[in-house]
């Protein structure tokens, strides 16, 4: 064989060894980016990060983010409220007990009545608003137990239906809901932005004082592939924060903003609807054996998710 022919055949060999590499290497990428995607990954669960202003991960990120799959069989969700008592002790005559007591967001997350089967929460987020008598004042529900206040069928409420977890379904509504599995975890809010994937700019509806100084929010939106954004953006976060532009507290005309780039960025889909919990003294946030974010302020409810 001549050298040329020798030197076009070790060019053919070279070729087709780089062209099986490449194949390799690109059939190896595929499942790593799907599951980087957490909308993509069947198997996922819940998972906590930081964003700036257009949802974009950042370390140094105002946002802190929980993202969660409802249907999840890792996971199981309850609701717990400022009580002297047991949550779900009734009283000699079989009466639920609701005596109200001032809790803060450390206190709910942690003491006995946060614990789902012997078991502490791996997240929490601070709900319901609360009145001068500590109770919560919109639509509360706990394992299928109320304790709810006087805006219960005025204000919408965010939650977690009952069922198989294959079953389970997040909801944004005001009162309860009629199919009434819906109705078993379910905590009060008050500024609904997102309705049926429309956005709408909720400033005039707060008023001058929460729109524009009580800028520390805390939120929940539902995507409509049915996944869930849990979010608490405050200045006082316990973490380190690069304030800039896009990164920044949050007016009412940047919440589509960042929960639309949240979703986008997950693959969770498009936002339907979206809710305000209490903001000003009340934000909290809490995953994985650590509180990114507490204020002083008491509060009316905490929606608490577990891992099994």
């Amino acid at each position: 064989m001549s050298t040329k022919k020798l030197f076009l055949l070790f060019i053919l060999i070279i070729s087709a060894s780089l062209l099986s590499g490449c194949q390799k290497i690109e059939a190896n990428l595929v499942p790593k980016a799907s599951k980087s995607c957490p909308g993509k990954d069947a198997k996922f669960s819940i998972d906590f990060f930081k964003t700036n202003n257009q949802g974009k991960k950042n370390p140094k990120g105002i946002n802190n983010v929980i993202i969660f799959n409802p249907k999840s069989a890792e996971l199981d969700f309850k609701v717990n409220v400022g009580l002297s008592h047991k949550l779900y002790a009734k009283d000699s005559r079989g009466k639920l007990r609701k005596e109200y007591v001032a809790k803060q967001f450390h206190e709910l997350i942690a003491d006995e009545n946060s614990k789902l089967n012997g078991q502490l929460p791996i997240a929490a987020i601070n709900a319901d608003y609360i009145d001068t008598e500590d109770k919560p004042q919109g639509l509360n529900i706990s394992r299928g137990v109320e304790y709810s206040g006087a805006f219960k069928n005025k204000r919408s409420s965010f939650g977690i239906s009952g069922g198989t977890p294959q079953q389970r379904q997040a909801t944004i509504q005001a009162g309860r809901r009629t199919n009434d599995i819906l109705n078993y975890n379910l905590v009060g809010g008050n500024g609904r932005f997102y309705r049926q994937g429309k956005f709408k700019d909720i400033c005039q509806d707060l008023g001058e004082f929460a729109c524009k100084n009580a800028t520390n929010r805390s939120l929940a939106a539902i995507t409509n592939q049915g996944y869930v954004i849990l979010l608490v953006n405050d200045l006082k976060a316990n973490s380190e924060i690069e304030l800039s532009q896009l990164n920044q507290e949050l007016l009412p005309d940047m919440f589509d903003n960042v929960l639309e780039g949240i979703a986008s960025n997950n693959c969770l889909g498009k936002i339907q609807e979206g809710i305000l919990f209490d903001g000003g003294m009340s934000p909290g946030l809490y995953y994985n054996q650590k509180t990114y974010v507490e204020n002083l302020g008491p509060i009316g409810s905490v929606f608490l998710i577990y891992k099994k």
